[in-house]
């Protein structure tokens, strides 16, 4: 496809559209109709590949109506199944469809999906084009922008993957209106996140949304400004060697607290907590104000995200040994300053993580 044939698909005004990568990035209420312009002039042929949830696969069997289409394969998908064992079964898939090196794959669904099904398909026949169509919050501020593929290991979360960009993420926001508040909530601790992250407008305007029904936020605009700031952090360290750490705030606890409960403690609880942690950690280390703090986790609060969790500090102790921010075998953290202003690379001592782990499991009322 020529650039200015693709820009005149995107840019219509039904979508934002980020380019800060070097792919696009399509946020709209529904993009079917650009998905299927893109793939017209990008794919002769394509599979999609689904999580099976209803309304997701619904909306997978739409792009597969579109010309080129060679199949639509939906697989049980969960945190509990982001493992080598699903890989195998979508590489078996893909090979039983026909799918070859000229196949671009077209993946729906939310994070996991992203995660898996960018695996497969960076590690199917050494490497073949990726799509990704997000249907969860977290998939469309998170999981899917960036380029970071991977599965699970018993042992810790995303040991096994690669760094391999799609062409293109879709976000349908009209998924958002058919999410139940949990799934919702994996994606708003991303959100959250990003907000501390960039302080400023954007964690003033989640901190006045935060007391109102979700039918009444406007996702799209809420949707492209945490891709905006993600975007422009990868764009600047696109394999994770500096600042694009940054990105990790809140995510060694809440990784470590996912694992050693055997995934019991979901992504977005993991990622809250690890955000009252980081800002626990922070005040530990005279970093930080108490009424930033609380500001935080007043706005966390007001979303209904659990602060506190039953996962003792020896087990998620054990979680974090395997964390892939390690360096020369110390633990390094994400730390907030200012909320705005936050700082990567802190070493810490063992004794105040322990000391940080077990205020997680008290109330904030009780203990900060």
């Amino acid at each position: 496809m020529v650039a200015q044939e693709e820009d005149r698909i995107l840019n219509e005004s039904d979508y934002i559209v980020n380019t800060d990568l070097r792919y696009p990035i399509c946020i709209g209420d529904d993009v079917r109709p650009a998905v299927e312009s893109f793939l017209k002039h990008r794919a002769q042929r394509f599979v999609v590949l689904t999580d099976a949830q209803r309304e997701v696969s619904k909306l997978a069997r739409d792009i597969g109506r579109f010309p080129g289409a060679i199949g639509v394969l939906p697989f049980a998908l969960g945190e509990e199944r982001k493992r080598l064992a699903t890989v195998e079964k979508v590489h078996d898939a893909l090979l039983a469809a026909g799918a070859g090196r000229d196949t671009l794959i077209v993946g729906v669904g939310g994070g996991v999906a992203s995660d898996l099904f960018g695996f497969c398909a960076a590690t199917y026949m050494r490497g073949v084009p990726y799509l990704h169509v997000a249907t969860t919050l977290v998939a469309m501020v998170d999981a899917a922008v960036g380029g970071k593929t991977g599965v699970d290991l018993r042992g810790g979360k995303n040991i096994v993957g690669a760094f391999s960009d799609p062409v293109a993420v879709f976000a349908h926001t009209a998924a958002l209106k058919t999410l139940p508040y949990r799934q919702l909530r994996e994606g708003l601790a991303e959100v959250v996140k990003a907000a501390v992250i960039e302080g400023h407008e954007f964690f003033e305007s989640i901190e006045s949304l935060a007391p109102h029904a979700f039918w009444r936020w406007p996702w799209l605009e809420i949707v492209a400004e945490a891709v905006k700031i993600k975007t422009m952090i990868v764009a600047d360290d696109r394999q994770e060697a500096g600042m694009r750490e940054l990105l990790n705030l809140g995510h060694t606890f809440g990784h470590a607290l996912e694992t050693a409960s055997g995934y019991r403690v979901s992504h977005g609880v993991g990622v809250a907590l690890g955000l009252r942690a980081a800002g626990l950690l922070a005040l530990a280390l005279d970093r930080y104000s108490e009424e930033e703090h609380l500001r935080v986790l007043a706005t966390m609060a007001l979303l209904g995200m659990p602060l506190s969790t039953s996962v003792g500090v020896e087990a998620a102790l054990a979680a974090m040994q395997s964390d892939k921010k390690k360096r020369a075998g110390k633990l390094r953290f994400v730390v907030p300053r200012t909320i705005g202003d936050v700082e990567y690379g802190v070493e810490v001592p063992e004794r105040t993580v322990r000391r940080v782990l077990a205020q997680l499991r008290r109330s904030p009322e009780s203990s900060g």
